[in-house]
């Protein structure tokens, strides 16, 4: 019972984020509003109870056709989570490649569906959270950075991408 309940509340929650552009909630934030509306608490931890919620939010969103509103439950780095691609393969029966950034293109269908303040006359774009992104630019430049580089033999000056040391050539 209690799942439902929050379940219902929740949706409350989230229909409200999605009427802001570009806004999301975390995961903490959903919970702790879902058991104030509801009145109703658990003493068991968030992780454990959160995922049924969202699922059930998931398919009821499914059933009446609209974007899943679980893509803007974010956690504490600012991605979706496992639990998301669950409810999205439970939904439509296909698992996302990549869960973030479906849910990106999705958090957009909830602001364009929801009609949310602040989004642009173009119809706005699917971007990652901020944290999201931002961890991701440096796991690139972390990869960039750490990739074997050509270097002369003698001089020991980085080769350019066409062969042949400019400096002892």
């Amino acid at each position: 019972m209690a799942h439902a309940a929050w379940a219902g509340a929740a949706r409350e929650l989230l229909i409200g984020t999605a009427g802001r552009y570009h806004q999301v909630i975390t995961v903490k934030d959903l919970a702790a509003g879902a058991q104030e509306r509801t009145h109703l608490t658990s003493t068991r931890r968030t992780h454990q109870w959160i995922g049924d919620v969202l699922d059930l939010v998931a398919a009821e969103c499914a059933e009446r056709g609209e974007p899943n509103l679980t893509s803007l439950c974010v956690n504490a780095e600012g991605g979706v989570g496992a639990s998301y691609a669950r409810s999205v393969t439970a939904a439509t029966g296909q698992e996302p490649a990549d869960p973030d950034a479906h849910a990106a293109t999705t958090r957009l269908a909830c602001y364009v569906h929801f009609d949310a303040t602040g989004l642009p006359a173009t119809g706005g774009v699917a971007v990652l959270t901020p944290k999201l992104s931002a961890s991701r630019s440096r796991l690139r430049k972390a990869a960039l950075d750490a990739r074997a580089v050509d270097t002369c033999p003698r001089c020991y000056i980085e080769l350019p991408a066409q062969g042949g040391c400019n400096n002892c050539d």
